[in-house]
């Protein structure tokens, strides 16, 4: 136990002798750790970013959508002039699915109504649309202020809406939406409540069901259904455009994730049979989408955290260059030690202590400045738009969440302790093998 004391103290005395140069020899490891774990965090925080606005979707969901076929795109394309495109899902398929599904928890349909959202002077291409009250629950939606739809509602027929987020700001802006009026076309509604900011706004969820969810404003589908039919007209130019859709969408929400996967593909299925070759339908399984993106993302971490492990291997090949220019700068020193009864062991413990504490160190220094930086980007990146020069260059939504990963900070450590020592052996081999009377005469 002495001696090994004995031999961290020299070790120790040795390194702060050349207190300037172990602290640049350990930067190589101080900056690979500190790469992995801010390499690591980065992809970390995005992989989380990205599987929670997924998630928002709905695990157990699954979302049938009707989509303009391609036929009736290009007819768009060639010709201006008025005409009607039936295509979707069907009143009847809705029955279908509903009868070929008993076990699913909600079966919730969408219904797309009006041309344009109306307030005074302002107006937005519509986005509203007639849905029932569960659609709250399965779109994980939340209401800020008021209330959502009720059954109330659908049995009356009432002419009430709830808007999304960004309606709420641009239509009122300094006042309360509660109790005022909006215009879907000519039909007036009233607003009775406001939903909370949804986070798929801008993100990979809004391109994923093809809309910001905060623009949404949504009505009674019963109202929908007797007030304002199944065409949508959109006018321009002197021309009109019309799209006749009974139902938007419908969100099938299966009791189990086990089960969702297996519903899919018989929903797939049941509707390939009543719409040949699928060109007006799509489907969305975020559950599916959810499992890829994990699997994408252990990849991703991993080849990240390789990446930076290269940095490591630079620090490691620093220190062993280092120490190979100790051993000859301490031959001498060595050849003495080795004189006064030091043997081969005692010679290679010294050198790889020395290693080992510049390693450590190393690594608890690069621990520290990569946490540091992981917090610091989430926080200090949003900023960058006020910065002068620098803010008309980058986004004004700018963000990169980062999420620190404890593995990486312990891989990371052990990891630059180990490449310490592993690089460490070479030149405390080499001191070891001198011979004591040559090393004695060195200069």
């Amino acid at each position: 136990m002495g001696f090994l004391l004995e031999t961290i103290r020299l070790g120790l005395t040795n390194l702060r002798l050349q207190l300037l140069r172990s602290i640049l020899t350990a930067l190589g490891i101080i900056f690979g750790v500190a790469a992995v774990i801010a390499m690591v965090g980065i992809g970390e925080g995005s992989t989380r970013e990205a599987l929670a606005q997924i998630e928002r979707l709905g695990a157990r969901n699954i979302i049938l959508r009707s989509q303009k076929p391609p036929e009736a795109q290009s007819q768009q394309g060639a010709s201006q002039r008025s005409f009607i495109n039936r295509y979707g899902v069907t009143y009847a398929d809705l029955i279908v699915i509903e009868e070929n599904f008993p076990d699913a928890t909600h079966v919730v349909p969408l219904k797309e109504v009006g041309g344009e959202v109306l307030r005074g002077a302002m107006r937005k291409v519509s986005q509203a649309f007639g849905t029932t009250p569960e659609f709250a629950e399965v779109a994980r939606l939340s209401v800020a202020r008021g209330r959502y739809l009720t059954e109330t509602d659908m049995s009356s027929q009432s002419l009430v809406c709830i808007i999304g987020s960004e309606i709420a700001k641009e239509f009122f802006h300094l006042e309360d939406p509660l109790g005022q009026t909006l215009r879907i076309d000519d039909k007036v509604v009233e607003v009775v409540g406001v939903l909370s900011p949804v986070g798929l706004s801008g993100g990979a969820g809004s391109a994923l069901v093809g809309r910001d969810l905060n623009l949404d404003v949504h009505i009674p589908i019963t109202t929908a259904r007797a007030v304002f039919g199944d065409q949508v007209i959109r006018r321009s130019q002197g021309s009109f455009q019309g799209n006749e859709v009974e139902v938007a969408e419908v969100y099938l929400e299966s009791p189990d994730r086990t089960q969702v996967i297996a519903d899919a593909s018989r929903l797939q299925r049941l509707m390939e049979h009543r719409h040949p070759d699928l060109t007006d339908l799509g489907m969305i399984v975020p559950y599916e989408l959810l499992e890829n993106a994990r699997k994408r993302a252990i990849a991703g971490k991993w080849i990240a955290a390789a990446i930076a492990a290269i940095s490591l291997l630079v620090g490691g090949i620093g220190i062993m260059n280092i120490m190979l220019a100790t051993v000859t700068e301490r031959t001498r020193e060595i050849g003495v030690r080795r004189a006064l009864g030091a043997t081969r062991k005692h010679i290679v413990a010294q050198f790889l202590v020395e290693t080992g504490v510049l390693s450590a160190v190393g690594g608890i220094a690069g621990v520290a400045l990569g946490i540091g930086l992981t917090v610091s980007l989430d926080k200090l990146i949003p900023l960058l738009p006020r910065v002068p020069y620098l803010g008309s260059l980058v986004p004004p939504d700018v963000s990169l969440p980062t999420a620190i990963s404890p593995w990486s900070v312990i891989v990371a450590f052990l990891v630059a302790a180990a490449t310490g020592l592993v690089f460490g052996i070479y030149p405390a081999r080499k001191a070891a093998r001198q011979d004591p009377i040559v090393a004695l005469r060195h200069d």
